[in-house]
């Protein structure tokens, strides 16, 4: 049943004028980023953790003006742009899988890559929100000063940084049931953060814990966030690569489950 009434739908999409195809990706589009901005459960979360940890350790406890306040709040956007890609895209779609709602997408008449767009873009839209709120915490009591081409650089990489963490909560999404993914993307969202250094500088943690810090790829981000800020100056392109990899990667990985699993 599932076959035959995937065929007509499919054959639907294909046939659909460019026209449509573009307006159906923007609907989906808009459609995932509307129902997540009226979930307060969803986006309070999101918005508010990163940014009440950097208010209380680079805010209320750091000297204004330092190295310090830099390097947390490029730190603490790294940590914050992660969340919207794990749990808007792994919890979600762990819970949609297990509701049907993932089933019933795949039989409308629409691109197949349209829900998978959707999401992405939510997890783009809140991953700005999250940078703008963290930078202007830095910019007025922070102590941190960025001219303007930097305060673009840090949205620009928070905006595509969370795609990396979308294929990887995507991954994690096709792993396990819609109740246990919060708590399973909570187990590789926080070490993730610490082994990163993304809470304490990496040369504060046990050496061996620092020579494995760059299979992360919140390392990566961390590396260019950094960088943004005027703190590091070392070659970008090895990051970009690195988290272009992780996105492809964990990817292939989720469609290669979802087409086995559903």
């Amino acid at each position: 049943m599932n076959t035959v009434a995937a065929v007509p739908a499919n054959a639907a999409a294909s046939a659909m004028s460019p026209g449509r195809v573009l307006g159906a990706y923007l609907a989906e589009a808009r459609s995932e980023c509307l129902r997540y901005l009226r979930a307060p459960s969803f986006v309070l979360p999101m918005t508010l953790f990163s940014t009440v940890f950097y208010l209380m350790f680079g805010v209320l406890l750091n000297h204004p003006g330092s190295d310090a306040s830099h390097y947390l709040l490029a730190s603490y956007t790294a940590f914050g742009v992660m969340g919207p890609g794990l749990f808007g895209f792994g919890a979600s779609l762990a819970i949609e899988r297990e509701g049907g709602l993932l089933t019933l997408k795949r039989s409308l008449p629409m691109p197949p890559g349209a829900y998978l767009i959707g999401k992405m873009a939510m997890a783009m839209v809140v991953a700005a929100l999250v940078v703008v709120l963290l930078l202007a915490l830095g910019l007025t009591v922070g102590g941190v000063s960025l001219s303007p081409p930097r305060v673009l650089a840090m949205l620009a990489i928070g905006v595509l940084g969370v795609l990396p963490f979308c294929a990887l909560g995507m991954f994690v999404g096709t792993l396990i049931k819609g109740q246990g993914a919060p708590g399973l993307l909570n187990l590789v969202y926080l070490p993730m953060a610490f082994l990163s250094g993304l809470w304490l500088p990496l040369g504060m943690l046990p050496r061996v814990l620092q020579q494995i810090a760059p299979v992360w790829p919140s390392y990566h981000l961390n590396q260019l966030t950094q960088s943004a800020v005027g703190l590091r100056s070392g070659p970008l392109l090895p990051h970009v690569l690195a988290l272009l990899a992780f996105a492809v990667v964990f990817l292939l990985l989720a469609a290669r489950r979802l087409r086995r699993y559903g």
